[in-house]
């Protein structure tokens, strides 16, 4: 497979225990359809509580190393700061250099906003539970 940024033969390569496709100039990787999801589980393994992966997307110039179509771009997860590269025939997602860093980092903050979520919500929980009750109000 070649690299779709720059051509070089991409290589397989061990990233977190993913074997993955790696372009030894660009630094860039490929990710098939399930290491996405792989990748984010080194980070937060609750794929009920990621969000959606993507909304929208539009083309882009670069090829899909499986099957020669063009790629388009989206925006991950929403996120503003991070855009991602995939083919849209289901083989995989293109990550430039750091990138990957960066899907983990956004995990690692999805998960602690839900955990921060979680707990405010049963503290809510807690509160009307103890408010609806008759001692409510009753000195001690």
């Amino acid at each position: 497979m070649q690299c779709p940024k720059d051509g070089t033969t991409l290589e397989t390569r061990n990233y977190l225990g993913i074997e993955v496709d790696a372009c030894p100039t660009c630094n860039g990787m490929w990710l098939d359809q399930d290491e996405l999801d792989q990748l984010e589980d080194q980070a937060y393994d609750q794929d009920a509580w990621k969000g959606s992966l993507m909304l929208d997307s539009s083309p882009t110039e670069y090829k899909c190393p499986h099957c020669g179509n063009p790629l388009r771009v989206f925006r991950y997860r929403m996120y503003h700061s991070l855009e991602i590269d995939y083919c849209d025939q289901g083989h995989g997602f293109w990550l430039d250099e750091n990138e990957e860093q960066r899907v983990l980092q956004l995990m690692e903050t999805r998960k602690g906003d839900i955990d921060r979520k979680v707990e405010a919500e049963s503290a809510w929980a807690g509160f009307l539970k103890k408010f609806r009750s008759r001692s409510f109000g009753t000195p001690a």
